[in-house]
């Protein structure tokens, strides 16, 4: 990703230009809609650009210091070519250098994250996703990865049994930001399924190609991490990533069976396209003994039932606490990673009575309300104390919405950047 260089003045003339009127409906919105118009333009503005021009000067001295920074933030996404220069030209540079460097290291997390979504899944595979984290340990982010045999010592059934069937083992990635606040981290837990067929219960063929962005949810919350360091953020924070791929094999899980998870539970396995539950039940359990957190946030591309519901342009939140949600959902709105609050009703629960294990892993048959009963599974595994507890489910939201250009959207790295800004930073707040 190429860097930026702040100048003063109007853009001068010659060839690498870019800017002036790329936005000029961007105005017509308001807010996290603004922005996201302005980085939209700048995108397009690098996009238009020639093949091999090396350097593109971004016209924003008609703009304010926040539509100037979301100009570049798109441009910066946008330029995916090497050696590329980058001019930003503002008559007011002093006040845009502090905001363009909060939004560079998210940026910056964004852009870990859609390349991690974009990696095919032969070559991103659990092993190699777990690799790819331990680059974090150079800004200041520590690193820990369990693999198939420590997964087995220490009792991950969840993960292990989605995992089985794969040639690639399972991992469990640990990072932590140590941050500067004396107080229990914030912990992120990503579901990072590296390709998913649904296993016995096989997915239909069409859109299978998709199924590498099924570890979205850990690739944001990756690069939330990156974003914390970058910008030196003094609350201290941890992600726990469940990476395996759901694989047909002779060892696959099978729907039928039983498993006993991390927190001791068993769970009867009604359809093993529902596997990102059962990693996050291990991981959130983790989460929670391994941090004591002062509050946990996962993330998954869990359900179709939540694009059912919500379509592409939000994502479904639940949780166990009222405050948290509220901050999570204006964070969102800030942001322009838009949520909307989700029951867990105890008949959700009920649901998911079993006659040979503690609970099932999904409701049997069609025409259910999926999403609450995920949500309701992985309740279960926050322990007899939970912590502030809160579920993003992300189906709609890991690849670009109809409209826009084809890829990964990086979604969810903004929204935990941001909640931890509001809440987490100020330790009269927390």
């Amino acid at each position: 990703m190429p860097g930026l260089v702040l100048a003063a003045g109007p853009a001068p003339g010659g060839p690498g230009g870019t800017g002036r009127g790329a936005g000029k409906d961007a105005g017509k919105d308001d807010g996290a809609d603004a922005a996201a118009a302005w980085e939209r333009a700048g995108a397009a503005g690098i996009a238009a650009l020639p093949e091999g021009e090396t350097r593109a000067v971004l016209d924003a001295t008609a703009l304010t210091p926040e539509e100037a920074v979301a100009f570049a933030t798109g441009a910066v996404l946008g330029a995916r070519r090497a050696g590329l220069r980058l001019d930003l030209l503002h008559p007011a540079p002093d006040a845009v250098l502090p905001l363009w460097h909060a939004a560079w290291a998210v940026a910056q997390g964004v852009a870990l994250a859609r390349g991690l979504v974009a990696a095919p899944a032969n070559v991103l595979t659990p092993k190699a996703f777990g690799q790819r984290l331990k680059a974090l340990e150079r800004h200041g982010i520590a690193v820990h990865l369990l693999g198939r045999k420590r997964l087995r010592q220490a009792g991950f059934g969840g993960l292990l049994a989605v995992g089985q069937g794969s040639a690639n083992p399972p991992r469990l990635a640990v990072l932590r930001w140590a941050g500067r606040i004396a107080a229990p981290p914030v912990v992120f837990v990503g579901k990072g399924i590296t390709f998913d067929t649904g296993g016995i219960s096989l997915k239909p063929a069409a859109g299978m190609e998709h199924m590498r962005a099924d570890m979205a949810g850990a690739a944001a919350c990756a690069g939330a991490m990156l974003a914390l360091a970058l910008r030196d953020s003094p609350a201290p924070a941890a992600a726990v990533l469940a990476l395996a791929e759901n694989a047909i094999g002779a060892a696959a899980y099978r729907p039928g069976d039983v498993v006993a998870t991390l927190s001791g539970r068993t769970v009867e396995v009604i359809d093993t396209d529902a596997e990102g539950r059962l990693v996050l039940a291990d991981a959130l359990n983790y989460a929670v003994r391994a941090f004591r957190p002062e509050a946990v946030v996962d993330l998954a591309t869990l359900t179709g039932a939540a694009i059912t519901a919500l379509g592409h342009h939000r994502a479904a939140l639940f949780g166990n606490d009222p405050p948290l949600g509220a901050m999570l959902c204006a964070a969102g709105e800030a942001v322009g990673e838009r949520l909307w609050p989700m029951p867990i009703g105890e008949a959700h629960r009920d649901d998911l009575r079993s006659d040979i294990a503690d609970l099932r892993q999904c409701a049997p048959g069609g025409g259910q309300p999926d999403a609450c009963h995920a949500a309701a599974f992985l309740r279960e595994f926050l322990g007899d104390t939970p912590p502030a507890w809160a579920h993003v489910d992300m189906a709609g939201q890991a690849r670009r919405p109809p409209g826009e250009p084809e890829g990964a959207s990086g979604f969810g790295v903004r929204l935990l950047d941001r909640l931890v800004a509001l809440r987490f930073e100020d330790p009269h707040r927390r």
